[in-house]
C-alpha cells in the first residue's frame, strides 16, 4: 500500500511490518523488523506493530489468540480480530490525505450485555534499535528516539532519527485518549567478555489504552491515569493517530496545531519555590481555552487541584500566565478547551539547588565515608571497581571550592585519594601501573574520573589539605590523565584502543592544562598539550564516520556527547555541528519535564534518565551552544539538565523512591509501564535493584540493596560548571526570552532573576552582551536597560 508519502506492508498477522517515507533518502523502515528480530535471535515477535492484549472481564486476549481477518483495498487495509465478545478492527488508511497515515482502532462490544475492559494495550513498535552491528550509517539513519508527550486528548509521539536529519515520522492522536506509553526491553550484553562494543538491544513502545499494569498494582504516580472504562451493549470505541513527516521540533509542533487541533505550550522544565514562573499556550483558531487548573500534592501528601483562570491572560490565540509556586515537587497544569477537551504539561517545583547541593555534599561525606577503621578505609561506599564512583569525591570538592569550605569533607576525600584511590587502581600506587579491575582487562575510562579527583584536589590551599602540597595532586593528575589517553603507555589492544575513546574529561582538560601551565608543570603540560590536541584532531577527522558515537557500546551518547562538547572547545566547529546533531537528536522534547531526558535505555531496560550520563550529555550540549551559539542547544542543553536534578530532588512525590535529605537515585525510568519490571514505571532506582533478576547484573552488583546513587556527582560537577552558575537571555519573535531563570518587566528594566545556586554570569550572545561577576560574586538578579546589564547602580558594559 503506498500514497504519495508513505509505503506501507501488513503481515498475515495483521502486524504493520514496513513503514517508509517516499521522500527518505535513506529509505528507513520505521517500525521494528520482525527479519532483524530473526537474524539476531530476539524472540519478541509477539510485540510488532499492532499486537495487542486485553482483559475483557477478567478474561485476558492477545491478538495471537485468533487469526485476523485482512481485507486490503487501494491504500486502504482492514484488519479485524473477533472474540468471543469483542471485536477489534484496526484500519491503516493512506487515503483520506496525501501526506499521513491514518491508523484508527475500533471496538465492538458483541454482545448485548456491558463488558469491562480493564487492560488494553497496543504495541507501536517504532525503530528505536540499537544495531548489532559497528555499522553507524544503520545505527544514525535506521533508528530512532521515541519522545512521547502523553495528554487526555492530544497526546502524540516524535521519532527523531538518530543523525537529526529530516525526515523525521510524528504520531499524532486525534480521537480517544492515551492513558500512557509503556516500554519492554530485550537486550544482548557481552560485557564481562572482553568484546568491545558490547551491547545491542531494542525498545518495544506500548500505547496503554485501559489499565496497563498488574492487577492490584499501585505505586506513587499520580499524574498519569490507569483506569478501565466500561463498554455498554453491542456499543463501540474509537482511537485514532495520524502519522505524519515532520523537519523539526518546531515543525512537529506546528503541524500537530496546524493540521491536527493539538495546542503548543510554551513552558520551562523548572520552577523555583517563591519565584515567578512564566508559561503560555497557543491554541489553533476557533479554539478557545475554558478552564485552567493546577494539581500537585501538598506536603503532606494531599492532592491539590487551584484554579488558574484568572491568572492567565489572552492575546489572540495565545494564552499566558504568572504563577508562583510554594509548595516544591510535581506540579500538572491542565487546559480544558471548547468545554470538552483536555491537554497538560507537567513541570518540576524545587527549593534551591544550592540546599540540594549542600545536602547531598553533606551526605556523602557524613553517611557514605568509611573511615581509617572500617573494613575498606577511606573509601566511600558503594563500593565500585568504576571510576564512575568517584564522581561523588568531586562533587563534594566542587560543591566546598564554591561556598564555604569545610575542612573535613576536604581531607575525607584527600585521605581516599591517598590510602585509597591510588593503591586500589594502581600496582604499589604507580600511575602507570593500573590493576586489572575486571577479570583480564582495565577500564582507560576509569582514570579519567581519578584525574579529575586530583585535580579539584589540587585546587585547595595548603592549610586544609594534610598530606600533600597542591602541586603533588595537579603532578598525580597529570600523570594519570596522561594514562588515560595515551595508547603508548597500554600494552593490551584494548587499553591501547580505549586510551583514544573521548570522555568526561573533556570537562576540565582545558583547567588542568591552564593550571600545569600557571604552577610552572611545564613538560607535564606541553605532553597533555599534545595528547588533547592530537586527540581532537583525530575525532574532527573522523567525525564524517561518526566514529566516536562508538563506546562499549555500538552506539552510545556516552561517546558522541563528550565528542561534541570536546569538538566544540577546541574549535573544531565543522565536526562539533556534526556530532551536535546526534546530540540534539538524543535529547527528548516533551510536555513532561521527566521525558525530556537524553535518550538512554541499558541502565533502566527502559527509557530513561540517567544522571551521569544524561548530566555529561546536557553539559556537552551546553558548551556546542556556547560556541556555535544555536538556541537549539542552549534548549535542549536545559531540558536535558532539569530531568537530571529530579535524581537528586528529595521532594518529589510522584515515584515510590522517596529520598531523604541528602540521598539521590542514579536512575529515573520515563516509561509507565515498565514492562520488564512493572514495579519501576516511573521510578527511581539504581542498577543494582537488577540483581535479583539475575544475569549480568549478579556479577556488576553484591547484593540488590546496594544504594542507588554509586555512578553520581560528576554531572553536577559539570552542571554546576555550566546552569549552577549561568543564565542565558535570547531572542525569540521579536521578544526577549530567558534559560535558567525568571524574567519580568519592571519600570527599572527587564528583570532577570538567575535560577543558578551560584549565580555569577549571564550571557546574552545575540547582542553581544555578557556580565561576569568579580571573583564569583553571587548575583541572583540584574537588570537589563538601554540594551546593557546594570547591577548595583552601575552600569557594565558590553565586552
Amino acid at each position: 500500500m503506498e500514497n504519495n508519502h508513505f509505503t506501507l506492508e501488513i503481515s498475515p498477522s495483521g502486524n504493520l511490518t514496513n513503514l517508509v517515507l517516499t521522500e527518505d533518502t535513506h529509505q528507513m523502515n520505521w517500525v521494528i523488523d520482525s527479519n532483524y528480530l530473526t537474524q539476531t535471535g530476539y524472540e519478541e515477535k509477539d510485540k510488532l506493530f499492532g499486537s495487542f492484549s486485553l482483559t475483557v472481564d477478567g478474561m485476558k486476549l492477545t491478538s495471537a489468540d485468533t487469526a485476523p481477518t485482512i481485507i486490503r483495498e487501494a491504500a486502504q487495509a482492514l484488519v479485524t480480530y473477533t472474540f468471543e465478545q469483542i471485536e477489534v478492527i484496526m484500519k491503516y488508511d493512506l487515503k483520506q490525505a496525501e501526506d499521513n497515515l491514518v491508523w484508527n482502532i475500533t471496538m465492538k462490544n458483541l454482545e448485548a450485555k456491558e463488558v469491562n475492559i480493564s487492560d488494553f494495550a497496543i504495541w507501536s513498535s517504532f525503530s528505536y534499535v540499537m544495531f548489532r552491528k559497528n555499522d553507524l550509517n544503520q545505527q544514525t539513519n535506521h533508528s530512532a528516539a521515541v519522545f512521547t508527550s502523553i495528554s487526555a486528548d492530544y497526546s502524540k509521539l516524535a521519532c527523531i532519527r538518530r543523525s537529526n536529519e529530516a525526515p523525521h515520522l510524528g504520531m499524532f492522536q486525534t480521537k480517544g485518549q492515551t492513558l500512557s506509553v509503556g516500554t519492554y526491553c530485550a537486550y544482548n550484553n557481552l560485557f564481562f567478555e572482553s568484546v568491545s562494543p558490547s551491547l545491542d538491544g531494542l525498545l518495544f513502545h506500548q500505547l496503554i489504552l485501559a489499565g496497563g499494569y498488574p492487577d492490584s498494582f499501585e505505586n506513587a504516580d499520580w499524574l498519569y491515569n490507569k483506569t478501565d472504562f466500561a463498554l455498554s451493549g453491542l456499543s463501540e470505541k474509537e482511537w485514532e493517530y495520524k502519522l505524519q513527516s515532520f523537519e523539526s521540533q518546531q515543525d512537529f509542533y506546528q503541524i500537530g496545531q496546524e493540521q491536527h487541533g493539538h495546542p503548543v505550550f510554551n513552558f520551562e522544565p523548572l520552577a523555583i519555590a517563591g519565584k515567578y514562573y512564566y508559561f503560555s499556550v497557543q491554541l489553533p483558531d476557533n479554539k478557545y481555552l475554558t478552564d485552567a487548573y493546577i494539581e500537585y500534592l501538598d506536603r503532606n501528601g494531599n492532592r491539590k487541584k487551584e484554579n488558574i483562570v484568572g491568572k492567565i491572560k489572552r492575546m489572540k490565540q495565545t494564552y499566558a500566565g504568572k504563577l508562583l509556586f510554594t509548595v516544591p515537587g510535581e506540579h500538572k497544569i491542565t487546559i480544558e478547551i471548547d468545554d470538552q477537551s483536555f491537554d497538560s504539561i507537567i513541570l518540576n517545583v524545587m527549593e534551591p539547588i544550592k540546599t540540594i547541593i549542600e545536602n547531598r555534599s553533606r551526605y556523602i561525606s557524613d553517611v557514605l565515608f568509611n573511615g581509617a577503621d572500617s573494613e575498606n578505609p577511606y573509601s566511600y561506599s558503594p563500593l565500585s571497581n568504576q571510576g564512575e564512583s568517584l564522581g561523588k569525591l568531586s562533587l563534594v570538592l566542587k560543591n566546598n571550592l564554591l561556598g564555604k569550605v569545610n575542612a573535613k569533607e576536604v581531607q575525607q576525600v584527600e585521605a581516599s585519594c591517598v590510602h585509597y584511590i591510588r593503591e586500589k587502581w594502581f600496582e604499589n600506587g604507580e600511575f602507570t601501573k593500573p590493576v586489572y579491575l575486571y577479570g583480564d582487562f582495565y577500564r582507560c575510562m576509569d582514570f579519567e574520573y581519578i584525574a579529575h579527583v586530583f585535580y579539584l584536589l589540587s585546587q585547595f590551599d595548603q592549610d586544609i589539605l594534610q598530606l600533600n602540597e597542591p602541586d603533588t595532586y595537579l603532578s598525580w593528575a597529570a600523570d594519570v590523565f596522561s594514562l588515560r589517553v595515551n595508547p603508548d603507555l597500554h600494552n593490551t589492544p584494548r587499553g591501547k584502543e580505549e586510551a583514544q575513546m573521548l570522555g568526561v574529561f573533556f570537562l576540565y582538560i582545558d583547567e588542568l592544562m591552564a593550571e600545569l601551565k600557571n604552577r610552572g608543570l611545564t613538560e607535564k603540560y606541553e605532553e597533555i598539550s599534545a595528547l588533547w590536541s592530537n586527540i581532537a584532531q583525530t575525532v574532527a577527522k573522523d567525525s564524517s564516520t561518526y566514529k566516536a558515537a562508538v563506546t562499549e557500546h555500538f552506539y552510545d551518547n556516552a561517546g558522541f556527547g563528550p565528542a561534541a562538547g570536546a569538538l566544540a572547545s577546541t574549535k573544531h566547529h565543522n565536526a562539533a555541528k556534526r556530532y551536535g546533531e546526534l546530540v540534539l537528536a538524543n535529547i527528548g522534547f516533551s510536555n513532561d519535564f521527566r521525558a525530556q531526558s537524553p535518550d538512554r535505555w541499558w541502565e533502566a531496560l527502559s527509557y530513561m534518565i540517567h544522571s551521569l550520563w544524561g548530566g555529561v550529555t546536557a553539559a556537552a550540549c551546553l558548551k556546542v551552544y556556547e560556541e556555535l551559539q544555536d538556541i537549539r542547544y542552549l534548549k535542549a542543553a536545559y531540558r536535558a539538565t532539569i530531568g537530571i536534578l529530579y535524581c537528586y530532588d528529595t521532594n518529589a512525590k510522584a515515584t515510590d523512591t522517596k529520598l531523604t535529605t541528602g540521598e539521590a537515585a542514579s536512575t529515573y525510568s520515563i516509561a509507565g509501564p515498565h514492562i520488564n519490571r512493572p514495579d519501576l514505571s516511573r521510578n527511581r532506582f539504581g542498577q543494582s535493584t537488577f540483581f535479583r533478576d539475575g544475569g549480568i547484573f549478579t556479577r556488576l552488583f553484591t547484593k540488590e540493596e546496594e544504594t542507588a546513587d554509586w555512578d553520581m556527582g560528576e554531572e553536577l560537577v559539570a552542571y554546576l560548571d555550566g546552569f549552577g552558575k549561568k543564565t542565558f537571555l535570547y531572542e525569540e519573535d521579536g521578544k526577549i526570552a530567558v534559560v535558567n531563570g525568571s524574567i519580568e518587566d519592571t519600570e527599572d528594566g527587564l528583570l532577570i532573576t538567575s535560577y543558578a545556586p551560584y549565580p555569577s554570569e549571564y550571557y546574552f550572545y545575540e547582542k553581544d552582551l555578557h556580565f561576569v561577576s568579580e571573583n564569583g560574586r553571587l548575583m541572583p538578579q540584574v537588570l537589563l536597560v538601554d540594551g546593557q546589564f546594570k547591577a548595583k547602580e552601575q552600569l557594565l558594559t558590553r565586552e
